[in-house]
């Protein structure tokens, strides 16, 4: 009852004149009509779309969907960036509803191409040279356009890539093993296009593809075609893993996106597992067959890339690092500029790992010198050359993806019951986080140099490596 007395004495005392909602009221800003807005928010969502599939990190994506709609009049959207969707809500004040949108991001696939048509279009956006409704046609333009060139040629770039992974571990010193390496990658990547295009889930084609490799390399070795069957393996593991999003992971772990790193890392582990898979059934297929005895060795070759010594054997590795790298970008759907610079940040990762191995320097710590090396390079120089540099960090990385050390870890465990073989498999998941946290770093090292005393981390959220340099004026947090 008292309750009830307290409760009515507080209504009589209200002013007869206010009325619930118009007290502490926060007016939203100026905006454009709804459809406009609708507009803006689904071309901002469509370019977030386009850089999630092609691997960016969300912290990016994140910063390009704003300055999108910080161009176009929207100026207090909220961006949320997981890996399989986008939402951005558009704040309107108190007294209306925010206006949301969201897009589901199902597939992914490497097209640098369309990468940098879209980073060719942000900037436009960007500077005010287009309006909202002609950036959205020519943003559906360079989503529906096909690959720059056939997919023959993608195909012969992951076998270009292959060969030159072989020279990279063997030092030049089997002529015929670029041979095998390529045609067996060639092999994976027809067979894996096939799976593709009838829906088999990626974790199958890597593991038909583990198995295709693994099997091409030991029947050669059985023919005594190669005199070892580890390097052609690991060529191929390498060309396998590449273009995985171990850059992108480290990327939204340190910039603090941390449920798309958790979703990254899961989709990485689940295609290293298919992988693993498909080698270790073809290990064990061979045993039962041939026997222990003709599976050729594998552990006879140190773990990481087969370092030659002397200073004279760094040109031989850049070239083979430049090559590798270059045929990754081409095989990716690079344009000539970016594929000039992924093959140049190759090099440079090849050689100071060879540099670094050479002075004793432990293989992880080298690997991760040596992409933060490519990172700052890169992070530069792509900024200047207006291409994005994602494309030269994922490239750079791939020369020094531990696939010798996967294979002699499965090898360990499958052939030999080796328990050791795990600690091995750790170091290989060790140096590949390592690669991407190396390549993170080195990109966070260039913004002072790329902005004149850090101004623009001031106002970022972390490394950038795609969308525009200067995405928007308020803080990212």
């Amino acid at each position: 009852m008292g309750i009830t007395q307290r409760a009515r004495g507080v209504l009589r005392r209200r002013e007869p004149s206010e009325t619930v909602g118009t007290r502490n009221v926060v007016y939203g800003p100026s905006l454009p009509d709804d459809s406009t807005v609708h507009l803006v928010l689904e071309l901002a969502l469509r370019v977030g779309e386009i850089q999630m599939a092609s691997g960016v990190g969300a912290s990016d994506v994140s910063a390009t969907i704003t300055s999108v709609t910080d161009a176009y009049g929207l100026p207090h959207c909220e961006v949320d960036v997981i890996y399989t969707s986008i939402t951005v809500s558009c704040y309107r004040g108190t007294e209306n509803l925010p206006i949301t949108s969201l897009r589901v991001v199902r597939n992914r696939s490497l097209d640098y191409t369309r990468l940098a048509e879209v980073e060719r279009l942000i900037r436009r956006i960007v500077g005010g040279e287009i309006t909202t409704s002609d950036a959205y046609a020519e943003l559906e333009t360079i989503a529906r356009a096909p690959h720059p060139f056939p997919r023959w040629v993608a195909t012969l770039a992951w076998a270009g890539m292959a060969a030159a992974l072989a020279v990279l571990l063997s030092g030049g010193t089997i002529p015929q093993l670029p041979l095998v390496a390529a045609a067996a990658t060639a092999l994976v990547d027809r067979v894996g296009r096939f799976l593709n295009q009838r829906g088999l889930p990626i974790f199958f084609q890597q593991t038909v593809g583990g198995a295709i490799a693994t099997s091409v390399a030991l029947a050669c070795y059985a023919t005594n075609i190669l005199p070892n069957a580890a390097l052609a393996v690991a060529a191929n593991i390498i060309v396998l893993l590449s273009g995985m999003t171990v850059v992108g992971s480290m990327q939204d772990a340190i910039t603090g996106y941390n449920v798309t790193a958790a979703g990254r890392i899961a989709e990485l582990a689940l295609t290293s597992a298919g992988l693993i898979s498909g080698v270790v059934l073809a290990l064990y297929g061979a045993e039962r067959i041939l026997g222990a005895d003709s599976l050729g060795g594998g552990l006879n070759v140190g773990g990481g890339v087969v370092l030659l010594p002397g200073l004279l054997k760094l040109p031989l590795q850049a070239m083979a690092g430049a090559a590798t790298s270059a045929c990754f970008a081409l095989a990716s759907y690079s344009p000539p500029r970016p594929l000039i610079v992924a093959g140049a940040g190759g090099a440079v990762a090849a050689t100071v790992f060879q540099f670094m191995t050479l002075i004793r320097v432990d293989a992880i710590l080298a690997s991760a010198m040596a992409t933060t090396v490519v990172g700052f390079i890169g992070g530069v120089i792509a900024r200047r050359l207006r291409i994005p540099a994602l494309v030269v960090a994922v490239s750079g990385v791939a020369p020094l993806l531990p696939g010798l050390s996967t294979y002699r870890a499965l090898y360990e465990l499958s052939v030999q019951g080796n328990p050791t073989g795990l600690s091995t498999l750790m170091l290989a998941a060790a140096t590949g986080l390592a690669l991407g946290a190396g390549v993170v770093l080195g990109e966070f090292l260039s913004q002072p140099v790329r902005t004149g005393l850090g101004r623009l981390e001031r106002r970022m959220s972390g490394p950038r490596m795609s969308g525009p340099i200067r995405p928007t004026e308020r803080r990212l947090d």
